[in-house]
């Protein structure tokens, strides 16, 4: 992967933009201001390959913050619905661990803390990681997974190991985690292209759901200080 980016031309901290695929890049290209005031870099598809290529991005443009950008599923509808975004408040782990399907034990309640950034980070008991949430659109948590629920009984289970998770992605905790241990500021914006379970692409909304997450982006990335 040889990603591409656009140098900042305007005077705000430097901010890196990641975006998980070229796909949607190319739905996020189409949309008024992209490429602008900000570095733009794919950061590859799932957990480890996010994670890695972050710790190389930031180290390469050495930014004071980062923006995940991208689609996401909603685990619930309602409060959350398709073609809609949000920001989250923390992101978890989940495929990481010993069994599969309803026998699954995750990493953390094995004992192994793998959010936790040095000897001396005190990692939450619950394997989160919090994310910056300088936007108003604040929905619950989000999770990351290693593989995307591919059915309602699959989603049904993700729901019921994380209650307080309302959306789904594959690339959140791996950049979030290479930001701890950076000491950047990230957020996560997901624009909902589709309930997580569903797999039929027919009926996914990847165009309105990156429209809007840009909307929140890019009000991020013109906003010089997140904290007002």
């Amino acid at each position: 992967m040889h990603p591409q980016h656009t140098e900042p031309r305007a005077a705000h901290p430097p901010t890196l933009v990641l975006i998980p695929t070229a796909v949607e890049q190319q739905h996020l290209a189409l949309q008024p201001d992209f490429g602008k005031d900000a570095i733009y870099e794919l950061c590859g598809f799932g957990p480890v390959a996010a994670a890695a290529s972050t710790a190389h991005l930031l180290a390469q443009h050495k930014p004071n913050r980062v923006v995940l950008l991208g689609i996401a599923g909603t685990l619930y509808p309602r409060g959350l619905p398709i073609a809609t975004a949000a920001v989250f408040p923390s992101v978890t782990l989940d495929g990481v661990g010993v069994g599969t399907s309803s026998d699954f034990i995750s990493a953390t309640d094995l004992g192994f803390h793998h959010s936790k950034a040095s000897a001396t980070d005190h990692a939450d008991p619950l394997g989160q990681l919090p994310l910056e949430t300088p936007a108003s659109t604040a929905a619950g948590h989000l999770v990351t997974c290693c593989a995307a629920s591919a059915s309602p009984d699959e989603a049904k289970q993700r729901r019921e190991r994380f209650p307080e998770a309302v959306a789904e992605d594959m690339e959140g905790f791996g950049v979030a985690l290479a930001c701890r241990i950076a000491g950047i500021r990230v957020t996560i914006v997901r624009g909902i292209s589709n309930e997580v379970g569903n797999r039929d692409r027919e009926l996914w909304q990847i165009s309105d759901a990156l429209a809007a997450a840009w909307a929140i982006g890019r009000d991020l990335i013109n906003r010089p200080n997140w904290s007002t």
